[in-house]
């Protein structure tokens, strides 16, 4: 199975919540935002090396972390050696080797998010309450609808006890995880762990556990 986490806005956490719901999902991430990679990082083959052809998708999987990672490099000169529709054959291929795979897919609504769009088998969509989040989160919602990947739930980041949950559950029509700022979370990116290994009893933790089984009880029934 193929999860693209998306949002459209760029800042609204995506790769917290592609991080957080992979340690929950026991999913390999693959960092595709191929200019801004965020994930943390290492020696080794990156996801530049792997659409440049000089790697494959699986040995650039690191497995030495608390999150399987296939992360994406961080230099200018990679991003422009990369052949983007490669994205494509990587992810599958991550897919058969491990199973579940959860693609970071980055800011914005052009081809390069397409593309992890058109590979997953669905996605989640991350927001923030921001008036100029929501409305790019349904642009973003509008586009992985036209490349069928079916929306299994919204993050709603950052939100507090005035957030319009509500509201974003009527808009999106799927169901709505809110999700706090903690200091567990930016802790735990900081460090590249996840919430629940800095506090496993902090309330954002608990959140990215809850979409995590909120993605589980609709993909046993779709796929």
């Amino acid at each position: 199975m193929i999860l693209a986490v998306t949002g459209g806005k760029g800042g609204v956490g995506k790769s917290t919540v592609a991080y957080n719901l992979g340690a929950e999902l026991d999913a390999v991430v693959v960092d595709a935002d191929l200019g801004m990679a965020d994930l943390p990082t290492g020696r080794g083959p990156d996801l530049h090396d792997v659409l440049a052809g000089r790697a494959t998708a699986v040995e650039a999987v690191r497995e030495d972390g608390p999150v399987d990672l296939l992360p994406c490099g961080r230099s200018l000169a990679g991003a422009r050696s990369v052949e983007p529709r490669r994205l494509v054959d990587c992810v599958e291929s991550v897919e058969r080797e491990y199973g579940t795979v959860l693609v970071d897919c980055p800011a914005g609504l052009g081809s390069d998010v397409g593309l992890p769009l058109l590979v997953a088998d669905a996605c989640v969509l991350v927001t923030t309450p921001d008036r100029v989040a929501l409305a790019d989160a349904v642009r973003a919602r509008a586009l992985a609808r036209e490349l069928d990947a079916g929306l299994v739930a919204v993050a709603l980041n950052r939100a507090d006890g005035s957030s319009p949950t509500d509201g974003v559950e009527q808009t999106f029509g799927a169901p709505v995880v809110p999700v706090p700022e903690r200091p567990a979370v930016a802790h735990g990116m900081a460090n590249g762990l996840p919430a629940r290994r800095v506090d496993g009893d902090d309330v954002a933790g608990v959140a990215f556990a809850d979409l995590a089984e909120r993605v589980r009880s609709v993909l046993v029934n779709s796929f």
